[in-house]
Parts: structure tokens; sequence; C-alpha cells
């Protein structure tokens, strides 16, 4: 461990960008309805206002892959700090909703970036020992980003007209950090080797405390042999087949759990329940927690058991508890606590499985080649679906022909597509160079 040490501190800095993603995606929870009343938005509107972040994560996501293969890694995670800090800033001082909508989407476009690139990074520059449980940072830290919003959110409810603004600012303070720290980071070596800086390439594994530096480059320049050339590489390809499908799979799937809809709307979930204002506010931190103690478990799980049964046994807890918070809702059982238990029965699980799993597969089932552009895919597939999600929550649960019930049906449902995808489908990838990964799916020149 004492030779990962460097690893670890700029993974444990690139993965300040989860931490950005998660707190910018969840503050909208606890500012989404004064702004719905201060504005007077209709619920389609309101969507709209929620689910405007993710359009541009949307964006950020299916446009990174190109800068980060054409001007590095690093270069790009520095711009989406930057983003970030502006962002946070403008949205705090919006004069008007089209201005909080163009803040908010600007903002969106970091988050989807950060998506792709940090776990990119991490996943190149970590050995194969600790790979999972450094890019699973990435995550604990978007989770611990929901937690920091909820309990913002808690923190500045109740304390005048603008406490929404004050919720969608406190971004900026983790964002200046982030930007400073994000300076001394170094490149990726696999990007580096592939773009033939390959004495920096080699300082830059040593200063990564790798022992057997010629053999790490030999396999990076091995992989590299798919293609003659950056520019001809192209994603759709038939011998990318798998991980294409995987990437897609993976992505739906963690925003078909409903995940999102929670994230953004849980305040609101608990007032449909029936629960005053103050302690909607307040059980979102509880949620929070749950999911950043999961997780912290999970990054020891993740690289003893491996994916694919994190993922086998998290689809059917989710499965079990989709289906009590349907039935709740339902058959209108809001006496008791049962609504929060089974809340946190569903965090639990997902966090153990599609909360942890997600941007460690992606980043790693796609070749030193193409791995930006798949990445780019896969984070895609996950910000289009999240749009879907939080865009038509409001909507549905308030309609008298769906409601929540069906809505959360539809998502226990969901989750037993997955469990089929995770037990017939999914391959395992734990203890695997990138490269050995990398013949295993039998990509080969």
């Amino acid at each position: 461990m004492k030779n990962n040490r460097r690893v670890i501190g700029y993974s444990v800095i690139v993965a300040l960008g989860g931490l950005l993603f998660g707190l910018d995606t969840a503050v909208i929870s606890g500012a989404e309805q004064p702004i719905q009343a201060l504005y007077k938005l209709s619920n389609f509107k309101h969507g709209f206002t929620v689910a405007i972040a993710i359009i541009g994560a949307v964006v950020g996501a299916f446009s990174a892959g190109f800068p980060a293969e054409r001007f590095g890694r690093k270069k790009v995670i520095v711009a989406v700090a930057f983003i970030f800090t502006i962002t946070s800033v403008l949205c705090a001082i919006a004069p008007s909703w089209i201005f909080l909508v163009i803040g908010r989407f600007a903002g969106g476009l970091a988050i989807g970036a950060s998506s792709v690139v940090g776990p990119m990074y991490i996943a190149e520059i970590a050995p194969a020992n600790i790979r999972g449980r450094l890019v699973a940072f990435f995550q604990l830290n978007v989770t611990a980003g929901l937690f920091v919003a909820y309990s913002s959110n808690y923190l500045f409810s109740g304390t005048g007209d603008n406490a929404w603004r004050w919720m969608l600012g406190i971004v900026a303070v983790p964002s200046i950090l982030f930007f400073v720290l994000a300076l001394i980071i170094p490149e990726s070596p696999r990007w580096l080797v592939k773009h033939n800086f390959l004495t920096e390439a080699r300082r830059v594994l040593a200063l990564c405390g790798r022992v057997d530096i010629e053999k790490e480059m030999n396999e990076i320049l091995e992989s590299l042999k798919t293609v003659s050339s950056s520019a001809a590489e192209k994603l759709f390809s038939r011998k990318y087949s798998r991980p294409i499908l995987y990437a897609v799979l993976m992505g739906a799937f963690n925003q078909l759990a409903g995940t999102n809809a929670i994230n953004y709307y849980a305040t609101r979930i608990f007032e449909m329940t029936g629960m005053n204002t103050d302690i909607s506010y307040l059980l979102p931190i509880l949620i929070g927690l749950t999911k950043v103690i999961v997780l912290i478990i999970a990054m020891y799980f993740i690289d003893k058991f491996g994916r694919r049964s994190l993922m086998i046994v998290g689809s059917v807890g989710l499965i079990i508890f989709m289906s009590l918070i349907a039935w709740t809702f339902y058959g209108q059982h809001f006496d008791g606590p049962g609504i929060v238990y089974f809340l946190l029965g569903y965090m639990f699980f997902f966090g153990l499985s599609d909360g942890i799993v997600i941007w460690v597969f992606i980043s790693e089932i796609f070749p030193n080649s193409i791995r930006s552009k798949g990445q780019s895919l896969g984070s895609f597939t996950h910000w289009f679906f999240a749009v879907i999600i939080s865009w038509t929550f409001p909507v549905a649960i308030n309609s008298p022909v769906i409601g929540p019930g069906n809505v959360f049906m539809f998502f226990a449902v969901m989750m037993f597509l997955q469990l089929l995808f995770a037990w017939k489908l999914m391959p395992e990838t734990k203890g695997k160079s990138l490269e050995q990964i990398q013949k295993d799916l039998k990509i080969m020149y």
C-alpha cells in the first residue's frame, strides 16, 4: 500500500468531482418546491427545471470523450472544476427562472463530463489489485455529495425566502478546492502512451509507485495495436459489441432502479405520506447517511467478491424493497415508519450494487484505444435515462391514472430485468488488468 500512496492521493483529488456530481444534482431536492412556488411553475415546467441539469449532464457526458482524448484527462478535469465553481455562483444569484435554467444546464455539463473523465482517469492510473476500490471512491464521493446536499438543505430550510439560493450556492465551496487541487495531478499514463509521450508515461508510472514499469508499458503498447491511429478507431464496430451492450444496460438499469427519483424528490415523497415539512427535510439526511455507510462497506466487497456478485445480490434486495414501497402507496399504509424503513432498505441494496458498480465496471470493459468513447457512451446512457426519470416523475406521481404506486412497481420490474442481466450476461472483471479484460472479452486485433 505504501507504493500506492500517490495513486490514492490523486484518486482522492479526482474523486472530488464525484462529490460535486452528487452535491450539484441533489441540492435541487430542497430547492425545487420553493422555486416552483416562486415562479408559479406547472408540473411540466417544474419537472423541466429539475431535469435541466441532467439534460446538461447528457450533453456533457456525450461530449467529454473528445476533449479527454484530444487534450488529455487532466485538462478536462481542471475545466470541469472551473465550470462547477462558476455555475454554482450563477445559480445562487439568478435573477429569473430563465437565468436559473441556463445556470443549471451549464452546471450539468460539468456533472456529465465529471462522470466520464473522473472514473476513467482513476482506472487508468490505478493498479489492478485496488482499482475497484479507487474507482469506487469516486462513487462514494457522489453519495457523500448527496448527504452534504441533504444536510445543507435542512440547515438552510426555514431561513427565509432566499434559502434556496444558499442551497444552490454552497456548491461553490468544494468547487474551488477541487479546482486548486486538480492542478497538481499528473496526466494519465495510458493517455500519454497512446499519444507517444513515452518518457513522461514512464515518469508518471514511477511516480505512482509501479515496480515493473517496462512490463506495464509493453502491455499498454500491445493493447493499442488494435488500431493504426486514434482517429481511425470507431466505437460502433462489431468487435466492441459486447462492451457496448454491457455499458448501455448498466447505464440504463442504474437509472431505471429509480434512485434519482428518490434523490431529487425525497422531500416531496415524504410529504406525500403526510409528514410535516421539517421531518421531510430531515429524513433525506438519514437516507444520504445510509448510502455513505453502505458505499464504504461495498468498497471493501467490490474487490473481494467482485462486481457481478454484488449486482446479483443487490438486484434481489432492490426488487423486494421497491415492491414494498409500491405496496405502501397502493394501500396508503402511511401509519408508522414503514416507508422510512423501506426506503433505507432500498438505499442499502442500491449502494451495494448499482451505486458502486456502475462507474467501476464501465471504466474497465473498454480497451485503451476507445476507453474515452466507451466511457462517454455508458455515461450518456445513464444521464439520458436520468432525464426521463427526473422530468416525468412529478408528472407521473401526480397523475390520477398512474400514481406513485405504479411508478414504484415499474422500478421493481426493471430491477427484475437487471437481475437477469447480472446473472446471465455480465462478466466478472475483479483483479484483472485492463489489458487482460480486453483479452477476456475477445477484443483482439
